[in-house]
C-alpha cells in the first residue's frame, strides 16, 4: 500500500515537472526581430558643442530671481534659434507660460492623429555645499574625456537637444511627415509642469487635438537591474507613478524629562510606534499591471530556473514576488512604497515635548488613489490620538498604456535598431513627468529615454558630477531621426 501512494507520489510529481518544464519551453523569446541598420552619421562635436551651450543656460526651476531666471531661459532660445534654423523656419514656434516652448510640424494628412515629443527645459539647482564636490563645474558646459559635464545633461536637455538635431538633419534631408508632430518643451517640469506642460494640455485640448501618442522621458537602457538578465534591458514606461506625503502628528502634555509617562503614553513614543507599525506593514502589491509586461516579456530571456518560476506564476507566484520584494528597484515596481523620510520632535534634552511629527512619502502603484493610501495608513496606525493627514495636495498615477498599441511598437522597434544588443519591454516609472498630464489629449503616454544608464549615472541625476557621453548623445539624435522616420510616416 505504501509502495502504491509512493508510486502515485512520484507520477504526480513527474507530471507537475513535466506541466513547469511544458510551459516554460512554449515560452518563446518576445523581442522584436529587425534587419541590422547601418548607424546614422552624427556630427559629434556640434552636438555636443550644442549641449554644452545648453547647460551653460542656468534655467534652474525653484530659484527666487525670477529676472534672472528668465534671461537664462532666453540665453537657452537664442541658441536653439542659432542652431537650428531650419527647425524655426519651418515649424511654427509657440512660447507658452513665459518660457515653455510648442514647435508645431504640419503634416500632410490631418485625417492621421498627431503625436508629441516631450522635453524639458529647466533642471534642479546644485545642493547647497556640494559646488566644491564636482570634477567640472556645474553650469560651465565643459566638454572633456568624451563627455559633456553639467547639470542638465541627463535631465533633461540632451532630449531637447537631440530631438531637435533629428528634426535639423530630417530638414535638410527634405523630408515631409504625413502625420503632424508636436514638439513640447516645458520650462517647470521639476516644480510640477503647473505653468508649462499644464497650460499647453490645456491649449490643446481648446484646439480640439487629439493625440495618437506621446513619448517624454522616463525609463532607459539600464544594465543590472534584473538578476539573470544580463543583456542591456531597454524598458518603455507604460505608466509613472503617483506621489503623497503623509503627516502624522501626536500630541501630550509637555514636562520635565525627570517624570516621563508610562510606555507610549509621550508624544515621541505615540508617534515611534505608529511609525514603526506603517514600516512594518507596507501597502499589500504583486505582480500586476505594468510590471506583470515586464516580467512576462523578460522571462524567455531569464537562465532556465528564472525562466521556469516565471513562466509559472499560477503555482510559483508566492515565491517569486517574494525573491522580487528583496529588491529595493523590482519591489518599488511591484507596491506603492513607504518610505519615511522627516521626523521632528523636542528641542531639549531634559524637557518632553508637546508635539511630535513625522512625514511619510508614498509612491502609489497604479490602482491605488491618494485617498486609499491615506484610508490604509489611518487603519496601521490605529490610534487616535495620531492625526493622519495629507501634507499638500499629491497626485494619482497616471493611466497604463497600451503595450500593444502601434505607438509603443513602433517605439520598441525604434530601440531595437539602434541598440541592437538590448532587450526591450514595458515598466512602470518610479518617478514623476510631465507625461502625466497628457492623459486627457493623448490615447497613450510613454516615458523612454535613448541613452544607456548604469548604477553610477542614476546618482548623477539630480546629483553630483552630472555627464553624458558624446557617443551617447549621437545614439540619441539616431534614436530620435529613425523614430520620426517611421512615427510621422
Amino acid at each position: 500500500m505504501i509502495k502504491r501512494l509512493l508510486f502515485g507520489l512520484l507520477i504526480l510529481l513527474l507530471l507537475l515537472a513535466a506541466v513547469l518544464v511544458g510551459n516554460t519551453l512554449r515560452q518563446g523569446s518576445r523581442q522584436v526581430v529587425v534587419p541590422a541598420l547601418q548607424p546614422l552619421a552624427v556630427d559629434k562635436a556640434a552636438v555636443a558643442e550644442s549641449m554644452a551651450a545648453a547647460v551653460r543656460a542656468r534655467t534652474v526651476s525653484g530659484l527666487l530671481d525670477p529676472a534672472g531666471v528668465a534671461l537664462e531661459f532666453d540665453k537657452l532660445h537664442a541658441h536653439l534659434r542659432l542652431r537650428y534654423p531650419l527647425v524655426h523656419a519651418t515649424l511654427e514656434r509657440e512660447v507658452i507660460g513665459a518660457h515653455s516652448l510648442v514647435f508645431t510640424w504640419r503634416g500632410s494628412d490631418t485625417a492621421v492623429k498627431p503625436i508629441a515629443l516631450l522635453a524639458h527645459q529647466d533642471t534642479v539647482p546644485i545642493a547647497p555645499g556640494t559646488e566644491g564636490l564636482w570634477k567640472k563645474p556645474p553650469f560651465d558646459g565643459v566638454v572633456e574625456e568624451g563627455m559633456v559635464w553639467g547639470r542638465g545633461t541627463l535631465d533633461n536637455k540632451s532630449n531637447l537637444v537631440t530631438q531637435l538635431e533629428a528634426v535639423e538633419m530630417l530638414l535638410k534631408a527634405g523630408f515631409k511627415p504625413r502625420r503632424t508632430v508636436y514638439f513640447v518643451f516645458g520650462h517647470d517640469e521639476e516644480v510640477g509642469g503647473q505653468r508649462g506642460a499644464v497650460a499647453i494640455v490645456a491649449l490643446l485640448k481648446q484646439r480640439g487635438v487629439q493625440l495618437d501618442f506621446v513619448l517624454d522621458e522616463g525609463l532607459a537602457v539600464t544594465e543590472g537591474i534584473l538578476p539573470g538578465v544580463n543583456q542591456p534591458l531597454a524598458l518603455i514606461g507604460l505608466a509613472e507613478k503617483g506621489s503623497v506625503s503623509l503627516k502624522l502628528t501626536a500630541q501630550a502634555p509637555p514636562g520635565h524629562s525627570s517624570m516621563p509617562p508610562g510606555p507610549g503614553q509621550s508624544a515621541i513614543g505615540m508617534l515611534s510606534a505608529a511609525l514603526a507599525r506603517v514600516d512594518a506593514q507596507p501597502l499589500p502589491g504583486g505582480i500586476q499591471g505594468a510590471a506583470a509586461a515586464l516580467f512576462a516579456t523578460v522571462a524567455p530571456e531569464l537562465p532556465f530556473g528564472q525562466r521556469l518560476a516565471m513562466s509559472n506564476l499560477w503555482l510559483l507566484r508566492p515565491v517569486v514576488e517574494g525573491m522580487l520584494g528583496k529588491g529595493a528597484a523590482t519591489n518599488a515596481m511591484m507596491r506603492t512604497t513607504t518610505a519615511l523620510t522627516v521626523v521632528n520632535a523636542g528641542n531639549k534634552e531634559n524637557v518632553l515635548p508637546g508635539r511630535a511629527e513625522a512625514v511619510v512619502n508614498f509612491r502609489i502603484l497604479p490602482g491605488d488613489t491618494v485617498e486609499s493610501v491615506t484610508a490604509y495608513i489611518k487603519g496601521v496606525v490605529a490610534d487616535e490620538r495620531i492625526e493622519v493627514a495629507p501634507l499638500g495636495a499629491g497626485f494619482n498615477p497616471s493611466s497604463v498604456s497600451s503595450p500593444r498599441a502601434q505607438g509603443y511598437l513602433v517605439i520598441e522597434r525604434t530601440i531595437r535598431e539602434v541598440f541592437p544588443d538590448s532587450l526591450v519591454a514595458p515598466g512602470l516609472m518610479l518617478a514623476a513627468s510631465d507625461a502625466r498630464h497628457f492623459q486627457a489629449v493623448a490615447d497613450q503616454s510613454y516615458r523612454f529615454m535613448p541613452i544607456r544608464f548604469k548604477s553610477a549615472d542614476l546618482q548623477r541625476v539630480h546629483g553630483t558630477d552630472e555627464r553624458i557621453s558624446i557617443d551617447q548623445l549621437a545614439d540619441m539624435v539616431r534614436f530620435y531621426h529613425r523614430l520620426l522616420s517611421q512615427a510621422a510616416q
